[in-house]
């Protein structure tokens, strides 16, 4: 009885956590990519994502690749 109790708080503690803590979730994804007269590329992406709390995070990254 005692190894089976332990057993079962072993698996809940393993399993339970990620319940209680939560994930983001990505609500959209954009990637725009640009070239330019130069020759250069630009690409531009941005991504909103909804924090487990229900805060939401907007990030936008910009990289431009010269020849």
């Amino acid at each position: 009885m005692k190894r089976t109790a332990m057993s079962l708080m072993l698996i809940a503690s393993l399993f339970g956590t990620p319940v209680l803590v939560g994930c983001d979730r990505t609500v959209s994804e954009d990637k725009t990519v640009k070239t330019n007269s130069d020759g250069s590329t630009e690409v531009k992406k941005e991504k909103t994502v909804e924090k487990s709390d229900g805060s939401v995070e907007k990030t936008t990254e910009k990289h431009v690749d010269k020849p």
